[in-house]
């Protein structure tokens, strides 16, 4: 009887999972909503309204003024947005850190609140907001602009920032001052290094966004400003599938591009190096 009952336990159940078959559902969401995606992108940038292969889509972008103007703008946009929401953010989150001024994170939260706030719905009250002082998107187009990308990237500056500080070393920090750095030094030789994977983060999460974006553009600039993203939504709209795919394909080997930086200053940051 003990034998088959040690028979029976060792039988194989129907409801018995393998921790392989955990990543069942991560690998079709990766293949529908991916991989295929990038597929089909890739097939509609090299090929014709026939379906025939063709390098007209990247002839046609580099030898278009308008889309390498587009292109030019949007990465002034985002190097605008950025080094501002660093010269804002870099400050405030150093602040927010320091856990003699911020004990219970309460002011951190309150930099995010914004965030929970629909998209749109931020965008169209930064527009009133202007409007109403005198800022309109249409005598001013790139401050209305640069005031609400700032506005709504100015978070993914702060939260990265204040998590590197928190891992600050205060010894090496204290050290640097007993030794007689001045205030410059310790921040230039101490902090700032310490500070650098927080940077990159923060750059790589606000400037490809805002190269991408298009509500923000056309919304604060009445239509004045193309960036980017209004581009390739005004190629998808117009069923120019194929120059549109292009371009998509452009922003998707620029966001690889990031995504090598961060990842090797992530590699940096656990090894406790330099990039």
């Amino acid at each position: 009887m003990k034998s088959n009952n040690v028979n029976k336990s060792k039988r194989p159940s129907l409801f018995t999972f393998k921790r392989k078959q955990l990543c069942i559902p991560y690998v079709v969401f990766l293949v529908l909503f991916i991989i295929i995606p990038i597929l089909l992108i890739v097939y509609y940038a090299f090929t014709d309204s026939n379906g025939y292969f063709t390098f007209d889509s990247l002839v046609g972008f580099f030898s278009s003024w308008t889309k390498i103007n587009v292109l030019f703008v949007s990465f002034y946009i985002a190097l605008l947005t950025t080094i501002i929401c660093l010269l804002i953010g870099y400050p405030l989150a150093y602040f927010l850190a320091d856990k003699k001024v911020n004990k219970n994170a309460v002011l951190v939260t309150l930099f995010i609140a914004p965030m929970w706030i629909n998209f749109v719905l931020r965008t169209g009250a930064t527009r009133d907001l202007l409007t109403w002082i005198g800022i309109s998107g249409g005598e001013h187009p790139y401050i209305a602009t640069l005031i609400g990308m700032v506005y709504n990237y100015l978070p993914f500056v702060i939260l990265p920032l204040y998590t590197t500080m928190l891992k600050l070393d205060k010894s090496q920090i204290e050290a640097a001052s007993d030794l007689g750095a001045n205030p410059f030094q310790v921040f230039y030789k101490s902090i700032l290094p310490q500070s650098v994977p927080g940077i990159i983060s923060a750059i790589l999460m606000t400037f490809m966004p805002t190269m991408s974006s298009y509500v923000i553009s056309d919304t604060l600039s009445e239509g004045k400003i193309t960036l980017f993203g209004n581009y390739i939504y005004l190629d998808f709209s117009n069923s120019a599938w194929n120059d549109g795919s292009f371009m998509a394909l452009i922003m998707l080997a620029i966001v690889g591009i990031s995504m090598i930086i961060q990842s090797r200053a992530d590699k940096a940051e656990a090894k406790g190096g330099n990039l």
